[in-house]
């Protein structure tokens, strides 16, 4: 009985706390989730992968001619909103909301529902929504470079607003997001189907639904500003180690790995890119140079994770041959994908799933092998996966560029793309000449004038 005594309080204490206790012990451990290392790693890879964007608005605008440059710029940075918004409002829940189809996530997280600082693994959940947020961003900015100099500028916002909920959403949910391919297995550490596959298809589809500039195939359309394309590259660079290192979710030894292969994969592209055009031209070309550095960063990203540094290097000099041999045959031919969208990011992004399927190592990845240590069949599933992405990327971006089409025009006039896209679509020019540049007005662009008594809207914007 004494001993019973004693002991009650004991009891009774212990019972309080599994009944009163365990939503504070459940909250501490919730806390405790929140690794201080991970989300500063991620804080970091999020604002480095935002860059990329600007960066390939660099890229991009000195690849085309001076008239069409600031409106080149302007369809990767208009994208920062367009596309950074409807990903907070429908795109995150339809690619990482809960989903019994594999197909599509549901839409339980429209608008940031339930998405706040509580863990998503170790770091904060709002935070990892934003770091995916910026691969939907860069994504559509991708497909600007093969419709630039043609495509009205408001039905590209349109198509960039539509395609990123019904075409990069779903492919994210099948591959990161718990769907169908994610359970089969594929490997995409980074993007190489969910973003370069994907943006590289929706590439090819909307050249050939926008048809050929007015003056493709009549003169020679030289990159404008060659300095602006290697800064946009080192740029691109830069922020890829955020892009793939980020994707690790965490600061580790995976991060580790994905960035060291960041590093090797592009340098041995460029290695073998440069000897390429030294026996094609004689020359090692800037462009060259800065489009090799894109290719390999395209071909490592499906297997930054996944691969050794050696092998990183030999996937980086592989990638450089069919990049290098599609880009030269597609200038030969009627497809106007201006910037070789797809010679570059489709196809880099497919020989890099594809070798990722090869070369992956459970040594070093500790999760899965290749073709070389004995597993061949991963090689069916990652054909697979580009095999669908391909095919619902290029059904789906055709019927939402049609639809466009139904409501608005898609194709600048040829008056409009013989101005240039700048002054035709922005009324501004990317160079101006003497004292500054002049803001011109549609009435003006037109030929027409203000009605009598009103004073014209049209203001000189000073350069200096």
């Amino acid at each position: 009985m004494l001993r019973f005594h004693r002991l009650g309080p004991l009891i009774l204490s212990s019972l309080l706390l599994l009944v009163v206790g365990e939503p504070l012990l459940a909250q501490e451990g919730a806390q405790e989730a929140i690794s201080p290392a991970d989300t500063g790693w991620l804080l970091t890879a999020t604002a480095l992968v935002l860059l990329m964007t600007p960066g390939l608005a660099f890229f991009y605008g000195g690849l085309v001619n001076s008239k069409n440059a600031l409106n080149t710029m302007m369809m990767a940075f208009v994208a920062l909103g367009v596309c950074g918004v409807l990903w907070a409002v429908a795109g995150y829940s339809i690619a990482f909301g809960d989903s019994g189809t594999g197909l599509v996530g549901d839409l339980s997280m429209t608008f940031l529902r339930g998405v706040g600082v509580e863990p998503d693994g170790t770091v904060p959940h709002m935070l990892f929504m934003a770091f995916q947020g910026t691969f939907a961003i860069i994504t559509a900015a991708l497909i600007s470079g093969a419709v630039v100099g043609r495509m009205r500028f408001s039905a590209y916002m349109a198509f960039i607003a539509i395609w990123g909920l019904v075409v990069y959403a779903p492919v994210a949910h099948w591959v990161w997001g718990g769907g169908w391919l994610e359970g089969l297995g594929a490997l995409d550490f980074a993007g190489g189907a969910v973003v370069h596959v994907n943006a590289g298809v929706a590439a090819v589809v909307a050249a050939l639904v926008l048809g050929t500039r007015t003056d493709y195939g009549r003169e020679a359309i030289l990159p404008h500003n060659v300095p602006f394309v290697l800064l946009g590259a080192g740029l691109l660079w830069f922020g890829w180690f955020g892009f793939n290192g980020g994707s690790a979710l965490a600061a580790d030894e995976v991060a580790a790995l994905a960035l060291v292969n960041t590093l090797l994969a592009p340098a041995a592209t460029l290695v073998v890119w440069a000897a390429l055009d030294r026996a094609r031209v004689g020359k090692v070309t800037g462009v060259g140079v800065a489009t090799a550095i894109v290719a390999g960063l395209v071909g490592i990203t499906p297997a930054a994770g996944y691969v050794s540094p050696i092998s990183a290097l030999a996937l980086g000099g592989l990638v450089a041959i069919p990049c290098h041999l599609l880009l030269h045959w597609r200038a030969r031919t009627r497809l106007d994908d201006s910037l070789d969208v797809f010679a570059a990011h489709g196809m880099g992004g497919l020989v890099g799933a594809l070798l990722t399927g090869v070369f992956a190592s459970a040594a070093v990845n500790g999760e899965v092998d290749g073709l070389l240590f004995g597993n061949p069949g991963i090689l069916g599933v990652q054909a697979l996966s580009i095999v669908a992405v391909m095919a619902y990327s290029g059904l789906m971006t055709f019927v939402v560029l049609k639809a466009i089409g139904w409501v608005t025009p898609l194709r600048s006039t040829d008056e409009e793309q013989g101005m240039g896209m700048d002054l035709a679509h922005h009324g501004e020019e990317a160079y101006a000449s003497g004292a500054g540049a002049l803001l011109l007005l549609d009435e003006e662009l037109n030929g027409t004038s203000s009605p009598a008594g009103e004073p014209s809207r049209a203001s000189s914007t000073r350069a200096s």
